[in-house]
């Protein structure tokens, strides 16, 4: 039995250990925003938050989590049911295209702020440099950051509420 939190409440799951937190949290706990890329941590769009930390969830067994807590996309967003500061940006700057990595750039890009307020593009392209995205909408994600951080405005007049 392995017992940790996910966006703060707690879990116990009886799987294998050696199990994915990806493979747990997806189809165990039923939150699929978290997507499968690659299945090999290259990708970025599995990414979670484990103890406040992006990490592969996809490559990650279940047994780091025991007593830890992971965040996933579904509880990155205040529980007002407002969006996240960086959810609004990535609406406010159109990042998506496909739309499929934007889970784990959120994710990326949610854990450098929280350790990096007012990051230089330099400093972004290096977190972020894990994050594919077949569309290539690296400035717009980038963008996105930064207004996020209150770095630059919003190339548009409404954001989301």
């Amino acid at each position: 039995m392995t017992k940790f939190q996910v966006n703060g409440k707690p879990v116990e799951l009886d799987m294998d250990p050696a199990t994915p937190i990806l493979w747990a949290v997806r189809e165990q706990l039923e939150m699929t925003g978290t997507k499968f890329g690659c299945g090999i941590a290259q990708c970025g769009a599995c990414t979670m938050h484990l103890d406040g930390k992006p990490i592969r969830s996809c490559s990650t067994p279940l047994s780091q989590a025991e007593g830890k807590s992971i965040t996933t996309i579904e509880g990155i967003a205040p529980e007002d049911g407002t969006l996240s500061k960086v959810q609004q940006a990535w609406i406010s700057e159109q990042v998506p295209q496909c739309g499929y990595c934007q889970s784990g750039q959120i994710m990326s890009a949610t854990a450098l702020l929280k350790t990096n307020p007012k990051p230089s593009d330099e400093q972004i392209n290096s977190a972020m440099a894990g994050n594919v995205c077949r569309c290539g909408m690296y400035g717009r994600i980038r963008k996105a950051i930064k207004v996020a951080a209150g770095i630059e405005e919003s190339s548009t007049q409404e954001t989301a509420a």
